[in-house]
């Protein structure tokens, strides 16, 4: 899927304004802890992951956590490592997974000093000269994301699972034709190169608020 970038804009506006269902079930912090410890090898025990190709999930959204687990057990994301452990979760766990997740604090990281220009204007710029948009139009300023159109929070986020996933995207790979998000991630990244790419993604490593 090749998008102009004011398709890709147009349908991150469609997003945007339309508010994703809310989440049917409440989840249970401490239940979630407690059901946490198979996810702790690959996304720490905090969600604070400390493997550079498994995402952190610490203060991701609630909503967003469930989606994907949910696309991840429809198989509509596929992710083979986590096929067996979502097959028997119920989505009360995955609402207590993610109301544990959550609720722990996103450590952010560093970046590296050489990628942050390039990095730091891909994301609040794109690249104009080849229709490539503004990562913050949909993640924010700082990278807190959306939560009711379903765009994730990035900062922190572990540089070499973000380039994965953007390489992923720019191949055209999407969550299905109901996954408005990654939609328009396949739109986004249609046209970014692979310098964009590392830039990008080690600048929101290390994306924080002011203090």
């Amino acid at each position: 899927m090749k998008l102009s970038i004011r398709a890709v804009a147009a349908l991150a506006l469609l997003v945007l304004s339309t508010p994703l269902l809310a989440q049917s079930l409440e989840g249970d912090a401490s239940a979630g802890q407690a059901q946490s410890a198979v996810c702790a090898a690959c996304h720490g025990a905090d969600g604070n992951s400390i493997m550079a190709i498994w995402p952190s999930l610490a203060g991701q959204h609630e909503d967003y956590l469930v989606r994907q687990m949910l696309l991840i057990q429809s198989n509509d994301r596929p992710v083979p490592e986590m096929t067996a452990i979502v097959a028997s979760l119920s989505e009360q766990d995955f609402a207590n997974l993610a109301a544990y997740f959550s609720a722990q604090p996103r450590k952010i990281g560093v970046a590296e000093e050489s990628k942050v220009d390039l990095g730091r204007r891909i994301y609040q710029a794109g690249n104009p000269e080849t229709g490539v948009p503004a990562c913050m139009a949909c993640h924010g300023p700082v990278g807190e994301g959306n939560p009711l159109s379903g765009y994730p929070a990035l900062a922190g986020q572990q540089p070499a699972y973000t380039a994965k996933l953007l390489t992923r995207f720019r191949s055209g790979e999407h969550w299905g034709e109901d996954d408005a998000s990654s939609l328009v991630m396949v739109g986004v990244a249609a046209r970014i190169t692979d310098k964009e790419i590392e830039a990008v993604s080690s600048y929101l490593h290390g994306l924080h608020k002011a203090n």
